[in-house]
């Protein structure tokens, strides 16, 4: 049967809840006996593996699974946690005496209360009143003697009801030899780490920021369950954030019933810093709502209250250096309904094939009804109605998608359905309802005035508290550049490593053998031939084979590869959109002897893949295949350690794709020379250049990676210093809201939420930029430069009496025919606001590289949209040459014609003939090359277009600041008014002097 729902997904859930009610009566039929326990042990050991896949699915053999964890455990005790112990200002006397103290006292509340038919109400009222009447505030913070000489005991009694809410295990092993092996207990190394994390055995047992390391699968969630429980007892707000939404959602319900019974739901909350965020900064729209719907500040009075001290604590330190995290911007904004916007709305969109003006719209009867309903707020009606009379003439040029009455769009491998490009979104709702594909009911739920509530950091939530503590299992490993950023962004300077309580890892990486670099032609079948390799390696017994990929669509294209066809009806694979009845399936059944799995990256962190097969464990254990090089080596060290867990042996490859270095500015030449013994050349500045040597290609590409993050993270600073003003405003204005100053709060909004005036013979630019692995750094400096770009060009148009919205920008993003219809060709909607480039700039990410790149899809791009409103002119930023006729055919043929044909590119063009085109145009074409590759073929379209042809050294300490100029200089000489290139030369006088 159990084959069966392994093989036939179609039977799986029935046949899973058959087996679940049969093993459940098989089990309390033999209740007092052993039988149920060798029926465990016979399951765990066949050699199909398809009894391991029973006892690992089966919640009836939890309490089996737990006693083979306390098994392994076990010898490693105390002594041994102390003695392995490092870390700062660790006082191992104060530490044993402590740890000392909170054993004898758990283990007599077991003694006292592990019995059937357990009653824990006493507990628990014993429980809450050790922290009885401790109270933190923001003001004021409570950590004396008194406070730190409760943690033992008060420790001991969370985790004695921990194991007692736990001990039906216990209960129904019967009469077996081990049986307090059945009890979910916590290990000596877990108390140490929240000892560690709450001061206790410090030198001077100080509450402070700090960050503990463990094993991977050696109880994280455990320890930020129980130190979350802590600091709630004791008067503290606690966050917990995960980079997994999964994850964060599996570990809270681990412990939901500690923090129920205890009465410490409101105090404790569990999420992704997106949630958090939604979290800390939710009322903020509320009380703007209520400012602008009641003219009221009600909900401040009556949350005016005595506030927790707040705890963040994190699961794995890695999320300060994720992409979606360090340098990025969140921006809450406020849906406003209301009958009378409605109406406006309505007759705007009624009259969308008339050219409406403002001072049209001001006169309707509908306008002046939504100003008398909110009288206070007509500025804000009136700069509203600007935005929405754009975007109605504009909506159309923005890519989305129409799917189960919604409309949608493409973010990374998903369609995303909570992204808003303000009131485009509405008119595509609008557009799409009248050809029938979305319903009145969807409709009339979007209707609003959005009102922009400011800019918060990403990188500042976390100075938003007043601790910071984590966990994480790759402290050791941070490279030097994300030690200082956690040491000096986020205050945090006191470390713990703590022992594995499993003992000696025993990972086999060799960095001489074990990593493959291929060509595109042949990657798939590297990949493939690893995973047969390391399939069978020591005995004809099979391993289990974790394959992790950096993006779904190269999971796919992989799974869908002739490389796999042989075999892929025997692999599974996983990705985030699963449900999790899927994920805890697949990941129990992944490291089953055989077993091929196939992972997007997000499951090479904190997921659990233990193996309990005796036959994969003989044959080296569970092997892990990673086919994209990290950009930071703490994810490597985590997808490395989704094997040789809990003691077990496994091993660990990479296969990686050439053209993929690229972004870590690697070229072929240097991996031939390293594997040669040959030095390579290495660029200091724009002018220093030296030859360096390496023992193997891995430290190439730790080096180049490392490299590649300083220049990340040099640019994500720059960013958040441009950010700061607006963060501080943002600040003041959620002061002014805590105080209920209604004049502040409106002088706020009205500015943030500015709209766009439309004015004839407005100058429409294309920024055309390549997007593939090699312009990585391109595209870091353009993110973090489009702000200075806007500022700098506003700034020279306002003083010469231009408005600022005389110009509109589109970014149009090209890669090459290895890409899919929706990540070839990205395009931004038409802009003249910096923030919301920048919005859009943040969803592109440089992937694929191919020889030349498909610029001709950009430039066939640009005349389309020359059709529907006339460019003035293009600018053009990549390092390689389009297309050839030739390639252009070969390349198309990697998906196939039929794929193309079902796509928007069914017609296939070449550069020349769109060059042509914007040549009978006059659109002049500016170009900068970024790799002399492309130097002849970009002076040649500059020279024919009539645009001018610039290096552009991205790379150099300049490389920023000389993409700004270029980009804004030929915005200002479009702009340029009766004073002719003065906006330029004010431009140079301005920002390109320099003093000495």
């Amino acid at each position: 049967m159990k084959r069966i729902s392994n093989n036939i997904s179609l039977f799986k859930f029935k046949i899973n809840r058959i087996l679940e009610q049969v093993l459940n009566h098989y089990k309390n039929r033999t209740k007092g006996t052993m039988n149920f326990l060798k029926l465990s042990a016979i399951l765990n050991q066949d050699v199909n593996g398809i009894g391991q896949s029973i006892v690992t699915e089966n919640k009836t053999f939890q309490g089996y699974i737990l006693s083979l964890f306390n098994e392994k455990t076990q010898t490693y005790d105390i002594d041994y946690v102390l003695k392995n112990l490092k870390g700062d200002s660790i006082d191992i006397d104060q530490l044993t005496k402590r740890y000392r103290e909170f054993q004898n006292i758990y283990d007599d509340l077991i003694k006292n209360y592990l019995k059937i038919n357990i009653e824990l109400d006493i507990l628990i009222v014993n429980t809450k009143s050790i922290a009885r009447n401790i109270k933190q505030t923001s003001n004021i913070i409570k950590w004396d003697s008194n406070v730190r000489d409760r943690i033992p005991k008060l420790l001991a009694f969370i985790f004695a009801l921990w194991t007692l809410q736990n001990a039906n295990y216990y209960f129904q092993a019967g009469d077996v030899t081990n049986k307090n092996n059945y009890l979910l207990k916590p290990h000596a190394a877990q108390i140490v780490s929240i000892l560690r994390m709450l001061g206790i055995g410090d030198n001077k047992e100080e509450l402070k920021n700090n960050l503990v390391q463990i094993g991977t699968g050696e109880g994280k969630s455990i320890i930020l369950g129980a130190i979350a429980t802590i600091f709630a007892l004791l008067g503290f707000d606690v966050s917990c954030v995960c980079y997994s939404e999964y994850l964060s959602e599996k570990d809270y319900i681990k412990f939901l019933p500690i923090f129920d019974s205890l009465g410490l739901l409101q105090y404790i909350h569990y999420g992704t810093f997106n949630k958090l965020y939604e979290d800390i900064n939710g009322n903020i729209r509320q009380i703007v709502e209520q400012f602008i719907s009641i003219g009221s500040n009600n909900t401040i009075r009556n949350n005016q209250h005595d506030e927790r001290t707040k705890i963040l604590l994190i699961d794995e330190v890695d999320i300060f250096f994720s992409r979606d995290f360090f340098g990025n911007v969140y921006i809450p904004s406020v849906s406003l309904r209301d009958p009378t916007i409605t109406s406006l709305i309505n007759f705007i969109w009624s009259q969308r094939k008339s050219n409406l003006k403002l001072n049209q719209v001001e006169t309707t009867v509908e306008y002046k009804a939504c100003c008398n309903r909110f009288p206070i707020w007509e500025k804000l009606i009136r700069e509203a109605v600007k935005d929405i009379i754009y975007d109605m003439y504009n909506f159309e040029s923005h890519n989305y998608i129409v799917k189960e009455d919604k409309i949608g769009y493409i973010e990374q491998d998903n369609i995303v359905y909570n992204v808003v490009y303000s009131y485009k979104t509405l008119f595509a709702y609008y557009y799409e309802h009248e050809k029938g594909k979305i319903t009145s009911k969807s409709l009339e739920e979007k209707i609003s005035l959005r009102i922009k509530c400011g800019n918060f950091l990403y990188a500042q939530i976390p100075l938003q508290f007043t601790y910071i503590m984590g966990v994480t299992g790759t402290l050791k490993t941070l490279s030097d550049s994300e030690k200082q950023i956690i040491q000096d962004a986020y205050y945090i300077k006191k470390n713990t490593y703590i022992p594995s309580m499993f003992g000696r890892k025993n990972l086999m990486f060799r960095v001489k053998d074990d990593i493959i670099i291929e060509n595109s032609i042949d990657y798939f079948n590297a990949i493939r031939k690893e995973i047969d390799d390391r399939l069978i390696e020591k005995s004809s017994e099979k391993r289990a084979v974790l394959v992790f990929f950096e993006s779904k669509q190269r999971l796919k294209e992989f799974y869908e590869s002739k490389a796999l066809e042989t075999i892929k009806q025997s692999v599974a694979y996983l990705t985030e959109e699963s449900s999790s009845e899927e994920k805890e399936i697949i990941i129990k059944r992944a490291t089953s002897s055989g077993q091929i799995t196939l992972f997007t990256r997000i499951f090479g962190r904190g997921t659990d893949f233990i193996c309990y097969d005796p036959n994969a464990t003989a044959n080296g254990g569970t092997h892990v295949i990673q086919t994209f090089l990290s950009e930071e080596w703490s994810e490597e060290q985590q997808i490395k350690n989704r094997t040789a867990r809990q003691g077990d042996a496994g091993s660990y490859s990479m296969v990686l794709l050439d053209c993929d270095l690229e972004k870590f500015l690697i070229q072929k030449e240097d991996i031939e020379n390293v594997k040669k013994g040959r030095q390579i050349q290495v660029c200091f500045s724009e002018t220093s250049t030296s030859t360096k040597s390496y023992d193997t290609v891995y430290d190439l590409l730790h080096d180049k990676r490392t490299a590649l993050f300083k220049t990340q993270y040099k640019a994500h600073t720059i960013f958040i210093r441009q950010m700061e003003e607006r963060c501080v405003a943002t600040k003041k204005f959620l002061s002014s809201l805590n105080s209920g100053d209604v004049d502040s709060v409106r002088t706020f909004l009205e500015k943030e939420n500015k709209g766009t005036n439309t004015i004839s013979h407005q100058s429409r630019i294309v920024c055309l930029i390549d997007a593939t692995d090699s312009m990585s750094h391109f595209l870091h400096n353009c993110k973090n430069t489009l702000e200075t770009m806007f500022e700098r060009t506003t700034a020279i148009l306002s003083a010469n009496n231009i408005s600022r919205n005389s110009f509109q920008i589109q970014f149009v993003a090209y890669r090459n025919y290895n890409s899919t219809e929706d990540k070839i060709l990205q395009s931004s909607r038409w802009e003249s606001k910096g923030a919301n480039l920048c919005a859009f700039m943040n969803t592109i990410n440089s992937e694929g590289d191919w020889g030349n790149e498909a610029i001709e899809i950009g430039l066939w791009h640009i005349n389309r949209e020359n059709e529907r409103e006339d460019i003035t002119q293009v600018i053009l930023i990549g390092d390689a040459p389009p297309n050839t006729k030739s390639e252009v055919k070969q390349k198309r043929n990697r998906r196939g014609e039929a794929y193309w044909k079902q796509t928007k590119f069914a017609q296939a063009t070449y550069y020349e003939d769109e060059l042509a085109k914007l040549i009978s145009k006059s659109i002049p074409v500016h170009t900068f090359f970024v790799d002399n590759r492309a130097e002849v073929i970009f002076k040649e379209i500059a020279q024919r277009t009539g645009g001018k042809c610039e290096r552009l050294d991205i790379n150099s300490p300049l490389g920023a600041e000389m993409l700004t100029k270029l980009v804004t200089e030929p915005i200002l000489n479009v702009c340029r008014n009766k004073k002719g290139n003065s906006l330029i030369e004010t431009y140079q006088y301005k920002f390109e002097k320099s003093y000495a």
